[in-house]
Parts: structure tokens; sequence; C-alpha cells
């Protein structure tokens, strides 16, 4: 995104987010005595319709609604690497009727941009995380690499050029291969596509020559097929579709990156209120058909407690900074 686009769309974000006051049916102040909740609650989704970030929170807001018995409305608000959507949150009134499901480029965004319209600590209250998501690392089916050390190895051969795909700076996988390349000194030029559909193609056609997808529910036909070989996944553990690939951990000590979707409210929300969000959302996320969608979903359950997610955040915050500086990328 240009240094324009990004001005835009932040300003965007944040003129978006000072009408939030005029939609009574998701605002006001609750009475003390008022049972919570006692209205619609607005779940706002910063992504696109039909991703992950989508999917799971409208799984949420489904079984959520069954639970309380009001109605929770999911809200996609894209646009910036979740910046609008998270700017109408930070600035919505703080009474438990305004949640926000959040994925990892709300812990990057502060070493991308500038500025925000929000603090991404201290105008969010954590509730609590819903996921983690094991990146794996891809060549294409006829490549050299059986290994990750070949890869490397086939990066640092002069006659080899090596470029890697990812869905757009900053995402899980372009950061990913940047932490790889920080770890090992793996030498790849970096090339963003529309989406993995795109890479996967280009993976498959030799155009690019490794790819970290974030979600390898999608790539599992051409793995099976041998088009596409995966060299390693990204968690601390093996996973269960792919019981073969070895965690890059394994030979790269300390290495992992892990995507996640996690649910946040304005900070402010009543901690009474906080705490029933994340015992409800903790239910749903250890439920059988939940859990199954997870696994179909190439993502693993977490559930974790709030000040457990704060520290995941934090965490975050300070990791990809440190790679988004080793790998030069500048702040928009």
């Amino acid at each position: 995104m240009s240094n324009p686009e990004a001005a835009s769309a932040i300003a965007l974000a944040v003129a978006i987010a000072i009408p939030l006051a005029t939609l009574p049916v998701f605002t006001g102040v609750a009475s003390a005595a008022e049972p919570y909740p006692s209205r619609p609650i607005r779940f706002v989704v910063p992504s696109g319709a039909g991703g992950v970030t989508d999917i799971l929170a409208r799984a949420i807001s489904q079984r959520l609604t069954e639970r309380f018995g009001q109605q929770v409305i999911v809200d996609n608000r894209p646009g910036a690497s979740g910046i609008v959507g998270s700017a109408i949150i930070a600035k919505a009134p703080a009474d438990g009727y305004n949640l926000l499901m959040v994925f990892p480029t709300h812990v990057v965004n502060p070493s991308l941009y500038a500025s925000l319209p929000y603090d991404t600590v201290r105008d969010f209250a954590p509730i609590t995380q819903v996921s983690a998501v094991s990146t794996t690392l891809l060549v294409p089916g006829n490549s050299r690499a059986k290994t990750v050390q070949d890869l490397v190895a086939m990066s640092k051969d002069p006659s080899s050029k090596l470029n890697y795909g990812s869905v757009g700076r900053g995402s899980i996988g372009h950061l990913a291969a940047e932490l790889l390349s920080a770890t090992t000194a793996l030498n790849g030029t970096h090339v963003a596509y529309k989406g993995s559909p795109q890479i996967l193609t280009a993976l498959i056609q030799g155009e690019i020559q490794y790819y970290f997808i974030a979600s390898v529910a999608s790539a599992l036909p051409h793995i099976q097929s041998g088009r596409i070989r995966a060299l390693g996944v990204s968690s601390p553990k093996r996973l269960p579709s792919l019981p073969d690939v070895p965690a890059i951990g394994e030979s790269v000590p300390g290495y992992e990156a892990l995507g996640w979707n996690g649910l946040l409210a304005p900070t402010g929300t009543p901690a009474s209120i906080i705490d029933r969000l994340n015992r409800e959302v903790v239910q749903v996320v250890n439920s059988p058909d939940f859990l199954k969608l997870l696994s179909n979903e190439g993502a693993m359950p977490v559930g974790n407690t709030p000040a457990e997610f704060a520290k995941v955040i934090r965490a975050d915050i300070d990791k990809w900074a440190k790679v988004i500086r080793h790998a030069g990328i500048k702040p928009e």
C-alpha cells in the first residue's frame, strides 16, 4: 500500500469510528441493574466475508446468540490491514455490546504504520485468543529442496535466484519467511499476490520457489498429488493433517511463526462482562462442533484467559517489530 493510500485508509478508519455513536441499537450506557446482555451485540470483523477470521467469527456469534438469547450481529469492516474495523471498536462504548475479532496484522500494524488512530494495547481489553494457526513452508513438487536446509543452501548458490510469495506486506506468510531469513540467512525476494490461489498456481508453475501458506487446508490436494511439497510447519509441534512434515523448529531451534484469531472489547468494558464473555467463548471454542470447524480450517483451539491473551499480544508486537526492522520494512 502506498503512502497516500495508507493515509487515506487511516483517515477513513477515523471517519468511520466517529459515527458509531449514532447507532443506538449497539450503543448506550447500561444500567447497573441491567442484566447482560439485554440487547444485540455488535461483532466487528475487520476483514471481508469468507476468510478464516470471518468464518470463525460467524460461528462464535451464532453460538453466543443461542447462549445469550440475544442476537450477536457480525459486521464486516475490511480495510487498511484491519485498521478500519479496529478503529471502530477502539472508539465504541465500553459496554460489552461492541466486540472485535482480530488477526495477526493487529500486532504487526504498529510497526508497519507511522501512526494509527488508536493504541493497539491501551485501547483494547483482551477477552480470549480463539485459535492458533501454523503456517506451512511449501515448494514446487519438482524443487531440489527436500528440507529447509536444502532451501537455504539453494538461496546461497550464486546461480539461483529465489522468489517467495505472500498475500501482502506484513501478512503472517510474509513475516514467517522473513523470520526464517533472519534465523538462517535464507535469501529470497518477496513477491506479493492478490490471494493464496494465485500464489499456489505461481508455485506450481515455478514462478516462485517457496511460500509460507497461512492455512494449509487449501494446499493439501496439491501436496497429495505431488505438485507441491511441504518442507516444514511453523508451529512448535507437527500438525495432525501433516504428520510426516517436521516442525521447522526441529532443525532451526527456536523458530516459531503462528497466526491467530482473538476477541477484544474496548478498554473500560466492565471486568464482569469480560469474564462472562471469556467463559462463554472458551466453552464455544472447546465444543466438539467448533473443534471440528477449527480442524477443517487448519487451526488449533486456544481459549486462554484475558491476561494470557494480553501477554500474547505484547509478545507478538515485540517479536514482529524485530523481524520488520531486520527485514528493512519501512513504516508507511
